[in-house]
């Protein structure tokens, strides 16, 4: 699962207080699940990636233009938020870069860039897992529109699109044996992030203990019970994702 909001650490407590101070005198709020803003914020995630793939594959669009712009986007807009974020609560063990989304982060970037086989397969399959169930059920305390809970649809919007954008716009594409492979890679960064919990006491990824907010984990059973079901949950959406992707047509020209 996914730990990629602002309870990815908690932010310094007078930016939490000044957050808490406006949503009780102004317009921000909390984001409802499946609330107005919640449905407008999916909805518009889900035509921009739908609209950019329609103009890729009509050669409306150029490609390497749409991959590269998603690829740079994603890393400033990631630099400028750990900029913000070390600058407010600094460094220490419960605030690295960790979480799946994290990881899915930076592979999907490099992904935009490089196109390489293995990049574009982690990026997929882990990327819409992980960020989808995300955007589906975000763990977000901060009040909406400030800056914490822009930065969580805006960075998991963007591993969504950027991801199908690159599968179904025809830039990339998924070899056979695609999901398997990416689980692979997902259970070996699990344990090398699940030892990391063990010693320092951490919950990257969600492996020591469930989310705060309702999350699907919270169907599986207790910890450590959840920890299985939730791999196979995982490699359930894995073959779900490859269901559409595996008939794609050979990927099309990026000059």
């Amino acid at each position: 699962m996914c730990e990629h909001s602002f309870s990815r650490g908690v932010v310094c407590a007078r930016v939490l207080n000044r957050t808490i101070a406006l949503s009780h005198c102004s317009r921000i709020s909390l984001v409802v699940l499946f609330g107005a803003v919640h449905l407008i914020i999916l909805v518009t995630i889900a035509i921009a990636a739908a609209g950019l793939a329609w103009g890729l594959r009509a050669g409306r669009l150029p490609a390497n233009v749409v991959r590269l712009t998603f690829g740079y986007g994603l890393l400033v807009n990631e630099l400028i938020w750990w900029a913000f974020r070390y600058s407010h609560e600094g460094v220490h063990l419960t605030n690295l870069p960790l979480q799946l989304c994290d990881m899915t982060l930076w592979v999907t970037v490099a992904a935009c860039l490089f196109l390489r086989h293995s990049l574009v397969e982690f990026a997929y399959f882990a990327g819409l897992a992980g960020a989808g169930m995300a955007l589906l059920t975000p763990d977000l305390w901060s009040p909406w529109p400030s800056y914490p809970a822009i930065y969580f649809f805006v960075v998991h919007g963007g591993i969504v699109a950027a991801n199908l954008v690159l599968i179904y716009g025809q830039i990339a594409r998924l070899k056979p044996g695609a999901p398997w492979r990416a689980a692979a890679m997902l259970v070996a960064y699990a344990a090398l992030v699940g030892a990391f919990d063990a010693v320092t006491g951490a919950n990257y990824m969600y492996l020591m203990r469930k989310p705060k907010n309702a999350s699907l984990l919270d169907a599986l059973g207790p910890w450590p019970v959840y920890l299985l079901p939730g791999l196979l949950v995982a490699l359930m959406l894995f073959w779900l994702l490859w269901l559409p992707a595996r008939g794609a047509r050979p990927v099309r020209r990026t000059t």
